[in-house]
C-alpha cells in the first residue's frame, strides 16, 4: 500500500498552489529563513519562530502576547537565541509554512523533528485562539486557512507511510514517527472540530478522502509493526540496566499507538464516515483494515515487560479498539462489511486469519482465571471490554455463511485516552534532549467508557448462546455440507481423550472430564433462560436445549 500512495503523492504533488514554497536544499536545516512568495507579505523568519516558540506552553504563550507591542511577540530561547515575530501574520501562514516542509524532496530526521515543532506550535495557538479573537478568526473561520490545514495533516500522513523501511534501524525514527502520525491526525480536532460528527462531514467534503484514509491506517500500521519489535525484546545481558528507560520509552510508543486508532475508532462511530469507509475497495475487499486488525491482534508483551500493569493494559485497549472498528463496520446496514471482504480470497483468509486471533484470545482470556499468565505489578486490568467485543465479532461471524464453518472447526476495562499532543511531542524533544527518563510527565489521562451497564455476565451468557445457536443454523442453498457440523465436532470433542499439555484436565480422568461439561452446559442453559425476553429469544434458548 505504502508504494501505491508515493506514486499518488508524486503526481498530487504537481498539482498542489504554486504559492506553496518548496525548499531548495536537500535537507532541512533551519539555516536559511523561509519566506513566503506572497507580493505584499512582510518577510517572516518562519524558521526561527518556529524553533524559538515551539516549546512553549499555552499559558507562556499568553504572557508574551500580553507583553507584545504591535502584535510583535519577543522571546529570548534558553540558548540566547532572541525570537520577533508578528503572531498573527505566524498564524496565518504558519499551515502553508509546514506544507513547505512536507514537501521537501528528502525526509530525514531533522526535517521530521522541525515538522513536529510546527505541529507543537500550532497546538499552542489553537489552544489561546478562544481568548484572542483575531487568532480565533484566523484559525477558526479563515476557510482558507482550514482547506491549508486538511491538506498539512493529508501530505503530512503521505510521507509518513512511507517511512516505514527508514524508521525500523532507528529508535529515535521509530518514537518520532509514531508521535508525528498522532500530532498530525488531532490537529483536525485541535483547529477544525471538536466535534466528531462535524469533522466526519469535512472528511468526506474533502477531495482526497480516500487516499486519506488509505495512508491513515497505512501510517498506523508502520506504527503497529514497531511497537510489536519493541515488545518482543527479550532479556539480554544489558537489560538489567535498560528495563526503566525501555519500558517509558514502550509506554511512549504504546500512547500514541492508541491515541492514532482512537482516533479512527471515533470517526467509524459516525455513520456517515463508516458508510463511506465500506466504499473504499482498498480498505474493505483489499482488506487494509483486516491487516491492520491483524497486526494489533498479532501484539505480543515479552516477558521483559509483563510486570508492566501500564503497558499490558494500553496493548488490551488496542485491541479492544480494533475490534470495536470491526464491530461498528459489521454492523452498518449499508453494505455488508462481510460480504465485502469475501468478495476476494485473498481478504477472506486475511478475515479467517483474524477471526482465529479473536478465537485465541477468548480461550486465553477464559483460561486466565486458572493460568494467571499476567503478573501484574500493583493494579489489575480486566480484559471484560475487550472480551466482550470479541464475543460479539465472533456472534456475528458465525451468523455468516462465509465464516460459519471455519469459526465451528477453529472453535481490560477499556477507556478513552485524553490526548494532548503539545504534552506528547514535548516529551519527545525532552527525550532527544537529554536520552533520560523524562517521568511522569508522558503519562496521560483515562477517561471511563460510557458502556452499558448490563451486568457483564449477563452479556457473555447471551453472547455465547447466541455464538452456539448460529453454529447450529445453516442454509441449505448455500453451505449444504456444514449441515450439523457444530455437533459433529462437540461430539469429537467429547470422544478425544484429554491432551497431556492440557492444563484444566491434567488431573481428572475422561469421565469426570464429560461429567464437567455436562453441568457447565446445564448452568449456561439455566442462567440462559432467566435472560428471555430481555437478553436471548427463545429460538436460541431451544437450540442450546
Amino acid at each position: 500500500m505504502s508504494l501505491e500512495l508515493l506514486g499518488r503523492f508524486s503526481a498530487l504533488s504537481q498539482t498542489f498552489p504554486e504559492m506553496m514554497i518548496c525548499k531548495e536544499e536537500e535537507t532541512y536545516d533551519g539555516e536559511r529563513a523561509s519566506t513566503l512568495a506572497r507580493k505584499g507579505e512582510l518577510h517572516l523568519d518562519l524558521v526561527s519562530a518556529v524553533k524559538g516558540l515551539h516549546a512553549l506552553n499555552s499559558q507562556e504563550l499568553s504572557r508574551l502576547i500580553k507583553d507584545a507591542d504591535n502584535n510583535i511577540v519577543r522571546h529570548t530561547t534558553p540558548d540566547g537565541s532572541n525570537v520577533q515575530v508578528d503572531l498573527e501574520k505566524l498564524t496565518r501562514h504558519l499551515g502553508l509554512h509546514l506544507i513547505a516542509v512536507v514537501m521537501a524532496r528528502e525526509t530525514n530526521e531533522a526535517l521530521l523533528k522541525y515538522l513536529l515543532s510546527g505541529f507543537q506550535l500550532l497546538y499552542a495557538l489553537s489552544d489561546i485562539a478562544s481568548r484572542h479573537p483575531k487568532l480565533e478568526e484566523i484559525l477558526f473561520d479563515d476557510i482558507k486557512i482550514s482547506e491549508q490545514l486538511l491538506d498539512l495533516v493529508f501530505y503530512s500522513l503521505i510521507i509518513l507511510c512511507t517511512q516505514s523501511q527508514k524508521i525500523q534501524d532507528s529508535n529515535d525514527m521509530v518514537l518520532l514517527h509514531s508521535t508525528l502520525v498522532a500530532s498530525s491526525l488531532y490537529v483536525l480536532t485541535a483547529c477544525i472540530s471538536s466535534q466528531w460528527h462535524e469533522l466526519a462531514q469535512v472528511f468526506l467534503a474533502y477531495n482526497k478522502v480516500d487516499i486519506f484514509m488509505d495512508a491513515t491506517f497505512a501510517a498506523l500500521c508502520t506504527d503497529i509493526k514497531s511497537l510489536q519489535s519493541s515488545l518482543s525484546v527479550e532479556y539480554s545481558d544489558s537489560c538489567a540496566e535498560s528495563t526503566s528507560k525501555d519500558v517509558e520509552i514502550l509506554h511512549h510508543l504504546c500512547q500514541q499507538c492508541e491515541a492514532s486508532l482512537q482516533f479512527i475508532q471515533s470517526l467509524c462511530q459516525q455513520k456517515v464516515f463508516r458508510d463511506r469507509l465500506l466504499k473504499n475497495k482498498e480498505l474493505c475487499s483489499n482488506g487494509g483494515i483486516l491487516f491492520l486488525a491483524q497486526s494489533i491482534m498479532s501484539l505480543n508483551i515479552s516477558s521483559l515487560f509483563l510486570e508492566s500493569s501500564s503497558i499490558v493494559a494500553s496493548v488490551s485497549r488496542l485491541k479492544s479498539k480494533i475490534l470495536s472498528i470491526l464491530l461498528n463496520l459489521c454492523e452498518s446496514e449499508c453494505v455488508s462489511y462481510l460480504d465485502e471482504v469475501a468478495s476476494t480470497p485473498t481478504s477472506l483468509e486475511l478475515a479467517k486469519s483474524v477471526a482465529f486471533k479473536v478465537l485465541e484470545l477468548l480461550k486465553n482470556t477464559f483460561e486466565r482465571k486458572s493460568q494467571q499468565p499476567y503478573a501484574l505489578s500493583e493494579k489489575t486490568y480486566p480484559s471484560g471490554l475487550l472480551q466482550l467485543n470479541a464475543m460479539r465479532l465472533i456472534e456475528i461471524f458465525s451468523d455468516d455463511s462465509n465464516f460459519r464453518s471455519y469459526i465451528t472447526t477453529h472453535f481490560e476495562e477499556d477507556a478513552t485516552l485524553e490526548y494532548v499532543p503539545f504534552a506528547a511531542a514535548g516529551w519527545l524533544f525532552s527525550f532527544f534532549s537529554s536520552y533520560q527518563l523524562i517521568g511522569a510527565s508522558s503519562e496521560l489521562t483515562l477517561l471511563p467508557c460510557n458502556v452499558s451497564r448490563v451486568p457483564s455476565g449477563h452479556q457473555r451468557t447471551s453472547l455465547l448462546v447466541k455464538i452456539i445457536a448460529n453454529l447450529h443454523c445453516f442454509v441449505p442453498d448455500i453451505c449444504k455440507d456444514d449441515k450439523d457440523l457444530f455437533l459433529k465436532k462437540f461430539h469429537e470433542c467429547l470422544q478425544n481423550e484429554p491432551s497431556k499439555s492440557a492444563v484444566s484436565f491434567t488431573s481428572i480422568c475422561y469421565a469426570e472430564k464429560v461429567a464437567v461439561i455436562c453441568k457447565n452446559l446445564g448452568s449456561l442453559l439455566s442462567h440462559a433462560e432467566t435472560l428471555i425476553p430481555s437478553f436471548l429469544n427463545e429460538e436460541d434458548v431451544q437450540l442450546l436445549r
